[in-house]
């Protein structure tokens, strides 16, 4: 954004919508009031814009309206997007289209609940727009879902308002760069009021936004701690995958995946469902890349971030993209969703790490809280060894050598089994580095792809990940 770019309020937003006079939809809003229209209304003109507003608040005449939900969960994308294409059929149905040639219709839902009398819930919901970016074009679509931080209703009632107009705005006068579409989502609300922990853009105004990187922006810039994408490239709400599952993950660089990284995965998840006697229907399993680890050469590179992404999909893993440098703080993510087993699958160097307390200097209760929190009752780590090639030494959880104040706590933990030795690894992958091979794909030497999982190299060449050339260059071809 150029400094010299005005940012509006959200009244200057709703009266710059009011006044557009292509831009005319309705807003169905549940569970909150009607916190977004009221902004539209009180900035005045609100008359060329709004259709209609409704807060279909029970159930029963939600239901209907939009139809009945599994389980009769109402705070649901599937809810929001059926509230959404319903409320545009009607202005479809109603309008005859060809009496308001220059109209871009729009519709503006959103399902949440808010903070309860008692303050044992956390408000959270989902927030969406249908709409038309040219009035001859179909409809795009932006999802959003929301996790409220104040412990006051009424506070979050007001954010909502206000995240409302920011994202009608940001579809109309934004749509053409989804990036500042994102920024703009938090123009007059702080990000210690809000978290959005996954977005969705579709439709022909969109036809080109891949969404991975889209939801990459919202842990680049603070808006949530992590997001997860299936191996289709999907994203997925973390609430919906984690909730009360057994989680198994493993956290690399993945640049690019290699067969040490699958030998540590399967040996260690065939360990945690033997411990834990779960089944893969109660089970979770996430590859994990931190935002420093994409950070990690001064920026982060979106080609290579896709290129990690996409070879951990065709393997058929989920990919969580987190906030997260200290393992603790992936614990105590996982720990906000499930009370059931978590298994964390990490080399001895990244034990060695989790030991070190220059790395906890800025928790109040120092590397004991951190403790607190990776090797509770329900977490395991499974320790992968590692092969000293100048030593010969094999190094596993019997001869790791930490500082001396952390001994007793290491065997202790070590004793209670929080920390267990991976069997049964195959001792040729453990002299398997990724940054050898990315320098042997860049420089294009020999003896790489075996060292990748079966059908990796051939993604890899095809595509031209990770810096490998094919033989002939552009500019070779045009030559």
């Amino acid at each position: 954004m150029s400094l010299l770019e005005h940012k509006l309020t959200p009244k200057q937003k709703a009266l710059t919508i009011n006044l557009d006079s292509s831009v005319y939809g309705t807003f169905a809003e549940i569970g909150a009031g009607q916190e977004t229209v009221r902004q539209f209304f009180r900035a005045g003109g609100a008359s060329n814009t709004i259709a209609k507003a409704m807060s279909a608040y029970d159930k029963d005449f939600s239901d209907a309206i939009y139809g009945k939900e599994p389980k009769n969960r109402y705070v649901t994308q599937n809810r929001l997007r059926k509230m959404l294409r319903y409320e545009v059929s009607l202005i479809e149905e109603r309008l005859d289209r060809t009496h308001f040639p220059d109209r871009r219709f729009f519709s503006y839902a959103n399902t949440v609940t808010t903070i309860n009398f008692d303050k044992t819930n956390q408000g959270h919901g989902w927030v969406g727009i249908r709409f038309q970016s040219k009035c001859d074009e179909g409809y795009n679509e932006i999802v959003l879902h929301v996790k409220f931080h104040d412990k006051d209703a009424t506070l979050q009632q007001e954010t909502l308002g206000f995240l409302g107009v920011n994202l009608i705005y940001g579809a109309f006068y934004y749509s053409d760069n989804p990036r500042r579409l994102i920024e703009s989502l938090y123009e007059d609300i702080s990000k210690d009021k809000l978290e959005i922990d996954m977005i969705d853009f579709s439709g022909p105004s969109f036809e080109y936004v891949d969404n991975r990187l889209m939801s990459l922006q919202l842990v680049k810039r603070g808006m949530t701690d992590a997001v997860i994408f299936s191996p289709e490239g999907n994203n997925m709400l973390p609430a919906d995958l984690l909730y009360k599952k057994n989680i198994f993950a493993v956290r690399g660089s993945f640049r690019p995946v290699t067969r040490v990284n699958i030998d540590m995965f399967d040996n260690g998840l065939e360990m945690f469902m033997k411990d834990t006697t779960c089944q893969n229907e109660n089970l979770e399993v996430l590859f994990e890349i931190t935002i420093a680890n994409l950070r990690a050469s001064g920026h982060i590179d979106e080609r290579d971030f896709l290129d990690r992404v996409d070879v951990l999909g065709k393997l058929g893993y989920n990919v969580i993209i987190s906030n997260f440098s200290e393992y603790y703080k992936l614990v105590d993510y996982f720990a906000d969703y499930t009370n059931q087993k978590i298994g964390v699958a990490m080399g001895v160097n990244n034990l060695l790490m989790v030991f070190d307390e220059k790395y906890y200097a800025n928790l109040s209760g120092g590397i004991l809280e951190a403790f607190g929190k990776i090797f509770k009752t329900n977490v395991r780590v499974y320790l992968y060894p590692y092969h000293d090639t100048k030593t010969g030494e094999l190094l596993n959880s019997d001869n790791l050598k930490v500082e001396e104040n952390l001994k007793e706590l290491y065997k202790y933990f070590k004793h209670n089994k929080r920390i267990v030795d991976i069997q049964n690894y195959n001792l040729k992958f453990l002299e398997i580095y990724s940054r050898d091979i990315l320098d042997k794909i860049i420089h294009k030497e020999l003896g790489w792809e075996e060292q990748l999982p079966d059908g990796v190299a051939e993604m890899i060449k095809e595509r031209g990940m990770f810096g490998y050339k094919n033989e002939l260059s552009l500019d070779e071809i045009h030559d």
